[in-house]
């Protein structure tokens, strides 16, 4: 898994010095980092900064995030994602391929972790709907495999600077170690759904989301389930893009 990471790495450094688009930038403030349903900072905000540029035909990025000692990732005081993908049209339809490095910083044993995605997205008018993959394969770090579903739709609300998006997923996996698994599927196999509104007048945008999950809390065994920041939950976030 090593090697994966750092070919990631070396592949978004050497873009950053050959891209054929100016890079994007931003940074974000938000009540709370969660992620398919889970807190990752154990319910406390989080601020986070990102870069993304087209490179040799493929999209990198890579976004830092504070997690402030997270229990879910074994003390981790911050994690850097690592994305680098390839997108092509069949039609009407946008399809992505990508792989992405996890990697934290501060835990108290290795957490790093890869998964591989594959998205499909279609648009008419103002709505986006998006659909797909992601692929965390066997790996120590989360004590198995995982798999993520999920579904996802977005609206511009013509006239306004308002858009509303929903979206749902489903996570399982096969599990070789429990406690590490709890990490990403904190009592096994569960679904999560989200629904918000972005209000966008660039270069800033002001969210507010209502994230929930069917996490069986009763079932958290694992101090890397994090019991207690599972539960549903509303968070704002205000973003700087330039």
């Amino acid at each position: 898994m090593r090697l994966i990471v750092m070919t990631l790495a070396a592949m978004f450094c050497a873009g950053s010095a050959s891209a054929q688009s100016t890079p994007s930038l931003g940074a974000e403030i938000a009540t709370d980092e969660v992620r398919r349903g889970l807190s990752w900072t154990g319910g406390r905000a989080a601020v986070s900064a990102d870069v993304a540029a087209d490179v040799a035909g493929f999209d990198a990025s890579a976004r830092v995030v504070s997690l402030r000692d997270s229990a879910r990732h074994g003390g981790a005081e911050a994690v850097a994602d690592l994305d680098v993908g390839r997108s092509f049209s069949i039609g009407t339809v946008s399809l992505r391929g990508s792989v992405t490095g996890h990697l934290f910083a501060g835990g108290r044993a290795r957490m790093d972790y890869v998964e591989l995605g594959g998205t499909g997205s279609f648009t008419y008018g103002p709505v986006t709907l998006d659909a797909g993959a992601q692929y965390a394969p066997d790996q120590a770090a989360i004590g198995g495999d995982n798999l993520y579903l999920f579904a996802r739709a977005s609206a511009g609300l013509i006239g306004t600077p308002l858009t509303v998006t929903a979206g749902v997923g489903r996570s399982s996996g096969d599990v070789d170690e429990p406690l590490r698994a709890a990490r990403l599927r904190p009592a096994g196999s569960y679904t999560d759904w989200r629904l918000g509104v972005a209000y966008v007048q660039r270069p800033f945008t002001l969210s507010l989301d209502y994230i929930g999950n069917d996490v069986d809390r009763a079932g958290i065994v694992s101090p890397y389930g994090d019991a207690g920041h599972v539960s549903d939950r509303i968070v704002g976030r205000v973003r700087f893009a330039f």
